[in-house]
């Protein structure tokens, strides 16, 4: 996994947005004007993209953008644009459980056999759809659990203990070499993909910006701190038997063992986590802030929307034969890419 402290390279814009979002991070223009923001659709690639830049700047930022652009006010106010718009559609589009409970007990019961991505993946994916899947997911399992980590400070007592217990275990206990980021970048060795932080950030979809997007918001803002915790409870509680799946499917196509250790891991650790999120870290939350829950059935509700989304993105392209990927992978990936529709579909000769 490349380690280097200037962040990855900024990718190329989506629109008039990100392109003015990347020109103000290298010092080379203005931010972007209010009308651009106002125009740009909360679930397409321009905004994504922009609101992944801004984001970013938390993480590792930039190669060349000034680290004290984290804090500029002008790149904040747009931020907040972006963030509104983006807000507002998950709002919309969540119309959300009649309460937590319910919420809760729709996470617990396995969607239709052969519905979702994991089952597609698991029952009839090839190796190369596997590839394209960890190259977009890399963008948050690079930085698995960090997103998360913004609620610590904004918790106590019993959750801020449990939440801090559960992130113990994705850092890796301790030990380096078991940090969950470090294992996924180890899967990727394994389906031969560029393990760079940020490298294929280009090649991904919006549905799979907005996925990791929606952590960073909820996250970085302490007044979504009950909806952080439901997107935590969602992500652990249907973990498991979602990566028993995906390694599975690891091991049918013959990926490598550090691929299958991955999801095998998952499998063991998630089933722990399901059940400190759900009896201390949501029940320590509430037993403090009642008031919260509300804003815990709309960080599960928000969850399920963005992955329903992302799924449905993927399969679609999948089932007509096409890459799922904005650009194609690496060269060192596609030459072990030998699927007749994956080098149609990305015009790989």
């Amino acid at each position: 996994m490349d380690h280097d402290r200037r962040g990855p390279a900024p990718p190329a814009a989506r629109g008039p947005v990100s392109a003015a979002v990347a020109a103000y991070l290298r010092g080379a223009g203005p931010p972007p004007r209010a009308e651009d923001v106002a125009g740009a659709r909360a679930y397409g690639d321009d905004l994504q993209l922009a609101l992944y830049l801004c984001y970013e700047l938390h993480y590792r930022g930039f190669a060349d953008a000034a680290p004290d652009l984290e804090w500029d006010p002008g790149l904040l106010r747009v931020r907040a644009a972006l963030e509104q718009r983006f807000l507002a559609a998950l709002r919309a589009g969540t119309p959300g459980h009649a309460g937590l409970d319910d919420a809760l007990a729709e996470l617990l019961v396995e969607p239709v056999r052969g519905t979702g991505v994991s089952h597609y993946l698991r029952d009839e994916g090839e190796l190369w759809q596997l590839r394209e899947y960890a190259a977009q997911r890399s963008l948050y399992h690079l930085k698995e659990a960090d997103p998360h980590a913004w609620v610590l400070p904004r918790l106590w007592g019993r959750a801020k203990a449990a939440m801090a217990a559960v992130e113990f275990d994705e850092y890796g206990g301790g030990r380096a070499d078991r940090v969950h980021a470090r294992l996924f970048a180890d899967l990727m060795n394994d389906l031969g993909l560029d393990t760079t932080y940020g490298r294929y950030l280009d090649a991904a979809s919006a549905e799979a910006l907005a996925t990791v997007n929606l952590m960073s918001l909820f996250g970085l803002h302490r007044e979504l701190r009950g909806a952080l915790v439901g997107h935590f409870a969602a992500v652990e509680i249907t973990s498991s038997p979602g990566s028993r799946r995906l390694a599975e499917a690891m091991r049918r196509t013959g990926a490598g063992p550090a691929a299958e250790f991955f999801y095998d891991e998952h499998v063991e650790a998630d089933a722990v986590h399901e059940q400190v999120v759900r009896h201390e870290v949501i029940a320590g939350l509430l037993e403090e802030e009642p008031q919260l829950a509300p804003d815990v059935t709309f960080g599960i509700d928000a969850t399920g929307h963005l992955e329903d989304r992302f799924g449905r993105r993927l399969l679609a392209d999948w089932r007509e034969g096409r890459s799922s990927l904005r650009v194609a992978l690496d060269a060192r990936a596609e030459r072990r890419n030998t699927s007749p529709a994956y080098r149609e579909s990305t015009h790989i000769s």
